[in-house]
């Protein structure tokens, strides 16, 4: 079968789409939750457009191009542009410029992208916009959309959004709110778009180590060696894990007669399984992030609709050795990683970032990001709940991704990047758990 080559012919210059009524200028204060994961994430929602609604794309550009200038009045500082601050940090100048617009025409049905699920980006990165010779984020717009229509009657909604405005939580609420303003419907959740309540404390209080921004070096082990597979091409792969496999790694990870939750069950054997699977020396520590949404953790909690980023990260460490040894040791240090994000610790991981401006390290580290709750079926612009959607682009070598499997209840997909032998590897310990 020859290689699918999507083509996307753009209709018309880039627009740029303003608030629909006058907004607050000025400067809109980034919190440190917000300083450290300046990226642009891309994802991409498809519709089929034949269902209901309109009964096809022909009106998907105007209706989704006016709607987003009516929600831009709630959430205006996304029309504005990324700055530096007086103290040196990112910060949002409200010009009110507009978020880019773009419409694009596609020369195949939306059937032949195939499976969005397991992400292409030489196919899926066409039906998202990137600035062309843009060299660094202060150049990008925090919002970009793209509608690309397919001659079936499809459409697919291709979003690229500064992380740094918002996690994956208020991303979803800030799609749905647009969803609503498509559909004629009030806001059920506006946006809180004060971030003062995250200010560092004066002076800043450190409580907690925070190793999550620990480098792990070879000094940390007896070996000299760079770290096997360096360097090498990665091979992307998407792997499911059914109800009934989660089930049975819950079961081999009962921690002290206390069930474990999905996502503890799940981070504990992808975390072991891809050590194991890299060849790392026993010795040779391996670290562990990821992130735990702050909101119903912060004392008091946040405001509903907090607008901004209120993940926090957190970290676990272990020889490789011992990971590979005892499966059930990865999911007992997942527990206490989740377990230590207190009010406390992310008020002194908002302190940590004033006083050392430090990033978190990646060396010998596996990032999970969890999309897995996201709500991303709640996308409705009108023409229902979109009948695919996910990452455009493939996660980088330290992350691996956590996707719900779409109608099916419970399930989770895990995607990730590894090296051809390393993959089979990790393959084969997947399979473990989930053929029987």
């Amino acid at each position: 079968m020859g290689v699918f080559e999507l083509r996307v012919k753009q209709q018309g210059e880039p627009a740029l789409v303003p608030p629909a009524a006058e907004t607050s200028k000025g400067s809109y204060y980034l919190s440190n939750l917000d300083q450290n994961i300046a990226v642009i994430v891309q994802t991409v929602y498809c519709f089929s457009g034949a269902d209901d609604g309109d009964g096809d794309s022909s009106s998907a550009g105007v209706v989704l191009r006016e709607s987003l200038a009516k929600v831009l009045v709630h959430y205006y500082p996304l029309a504005g542009r990324l700055t530096i601050s007086g103290e040196g940090k990112l910060a949002v100048d409200c010009t009110g410029e507009g978020a880019v617009f773009v419409e694009a025409e596609a020369d195949c049905a939306m059937a032949d992208i195939g499976d969005v699920t397991e992400p292409d980006p030489s196919v899926l990165g066409k039906l998202v916009y990137s600035v062309p010779g843009a060299k660094n984020i202060l150049e990008m717009p925090l919002l970009a959309a793209q509608v690309t229509k397919f001659k079936c009657g499809g459409f697919v909604l291709g979003l690229a959004i500064n992380h740094c405005m918002f996690d994956g939580v208020g991303a979803m609420e800030f799609v749905n709110s647009w969803g609503e303003t498509a559909r004629g419907l009030p806001l059920s959740l506006p946006p809180a778009l004060d971030r003062a309540v995250l200010r560092a404390r004066d002076p800043p209080q450190l409580e907690f180590p925070h190793h999550e921004f620990a480098q792990i070096t070879d000094d940390d082990s007896d070996e000299v060696a760079p770290p096997p597979h360096d360097g090498e091409p990665l091979l992307h792969r998407s792997f499911r894990f059914t109800p009934a496999s989660i089930a049975r790694l819950k079961a081999l990870a009962l921690l002290e007669g206390r069930p474990c939750t999905t996502f503890e069950a799940l981070a504990g054997f992808v975390w072991s399984a891809r050590t194991r699977a890299l060849g790392m020396g026993p010795s040779r520590r391996s670290k562990l992030l990821f992130a735990v949404d702050g909101r119903p953790r912060f004392a008091p909690p946040l405001p509903a609709g907090y607008f901004g980023n209120a993940i926090v990260l957190t970290s676990a460490a272990c020889a490789a050795g011992e990971l590979a040894a005892s499966p059930p040791r990865a999911v007992r240090l997942v527990r206490g990683a989740v377990e230590a994000v207190t009010d406390a610790y992310m008020r002194s991981a908002v302190d940590y970032f004033e006083a050392t401006r430090a990033r978190p390290s990646l060396a010998s580290t596996l990032l999970i990001t969890a999309w897995s709750r996201l709500p991303f079926r709640a996308a409705d612009f009108g023409w229902g709940p979109p009948s695919a959607y996910g990452p455009a682009a493939l996660p980088e070598k330290e992350v691996a991704l956590f996707l719900s499997c779409g109608e099916e209840r419970g399930g989770v997909r895990v995607l990730l990047g590894l090296p051809a032998a390393a993959m089979a590897e990790f393959q084969r310990l997947v399979e473990e758990v989930t053929a029987a």
